[in-house]
This record gives structure tokens, C-alpha cells and sequence, in this order.
């Protein structure tokens, strides 16, 4: 897509981190679910697979937009950063935890979002979790996802409205789902 600039989106979430804010949503979900193998799609600057990398998890982190990547290797040297399309993604390998953070469907063409969450869940192990977090009201219907999440073999297991699992209601703005892979 190549819609982004790295350093601009980088200095935006380092602006807010010196502001205070807790960015780390995200991360205190995937460790709460004892994972050891994360893979990180949509990866943006490689904000959560930084964090996941520190406290000992291997985490592969994947994006479509070089300029985003740019600054993960920039920021993240050590770890493994792949730029590719997440609607075809193959890797040959499955992770225990599959992570959309930050929008990643709404970023995606619409005619590819269903592609899209089953090659994630292709990524999942038996007994693993795929978590997706986006924003709602912004074309993509939470029905859809859910279709298409079901049509990938997933089971829910969780909905919240906010990364510290504030309950979903109707009048959610934001949708973030756990789902698992049955064993």
C-alpha cells in the first residue's frame, strides 16, 4: 500500500509514550495467554513485537509497508521482519498466538479481507489464539469478520471493547476478539 511514512507514524506513538500513555495493551494480553511463538501481522513500526521480543517470546513480524518496516528494523534490529501481503501470507509454520493489533482488516482492500483473517488463522496452532482489534463504523461489519473467522475453522472465545477488556456492548466503537483454533 505504501501509504505510510514509518518516522512520522514512529514519532506519533513515541510522543505518546512520553505523554504517558500505556501502549502495552496489547502485550499484557498475549502474555497472559503463555505464549511462546507470536506472529505479529500487520507489524506497522514493530511496536508490540519489540515489547513481546523482550520479555522472551519469538515473534516474526509481518507488514506490507516498507516504510513501516523501515523503522521496525530500525528499532527492532535483532528481530525478523518479513514484508509481505497478509491476504497470501504462507510461512510454512504456525504460531501459538496470531496478532492483528491496530486496525490491520480496516488497512486492507476490502475485496481481501476475508482472504485475509484465513491466512492469519492458517498461522494458528491447535489449541493457539488469534486476537484482532479494529475499530468499528469504518466499513468493515463486525458480521463479516465473524463470518469469516468461523469459515476459518476458529471458535471465540472472547470479545472485549478495549485492549484492557472492558466489556462489548452494541454500542462498542472498538472490537477486540480472541479466537482459538480447536485442538
Amino acid at each position: 500500500m505504501g501509504s505510510f511514512d514509518g518516522r512520522e507514524y514512529q514519532a506519533r506513538i513515541d510522543a505518546m509514550v512520553d505523554e504517558g500513555r500505556d501502549l502495552h495493551g496489547e502485550v499484557r494480553l498475549v502474555l497472559s495467554l503463555g505464549a511462546s511463538s507470536v506472529l505479529d501481522a500487520g507489524c506497522g513500526t514493530g511496536r508490540v513485537a519489540i515489547e513481546l521480543a523482550r520479555d522472551g517470546i519469538e515473534v516474526i513480524g509481518v507488514d506490507i509497508d516498507r516504510s513501516m518496516l523501515d523503522e521496525a528494523y530500525r528499532q527492532g534490529p535483532g528481530l525478523e521482519w518479513l514484508e509481505a501481503d497478509l491476504a497470501t501470507l504462507d510461512l510454512d509454520r504456525t504460531f501459538d498466538v496470531v496478532l492483528l493489533a491496530g486496525n490491520v482488516p480496516l488497512f486492507c482492500p476490502e475485496a481481501t479481507r476475508h482472504d485475509l483473517v484465513a491466512s492469519c488463522a492458517r498461522h494458528v496452532v491447535p489449541g493457539g489464539a488469534m486476537i484482532v482489534g479494529f475499530s468499528l463504523g469504518r466499513g468493515y461489519e463486525i458480521s463479516d469478520f465473524d463470518a469469516s473467522w468461523r469459515t476459518a475453522g476458529l471458535e471465540l472465545e472472547a470479545r472485549w471493547s478495549t485492549w484492557d477488556r472492558d466489556a462489548f456492548v452494541d454500542s462498542s466503537d472498538y472490537a477486540l476478539t480472541l479466537l482459538r483454533r480447536p485442538r
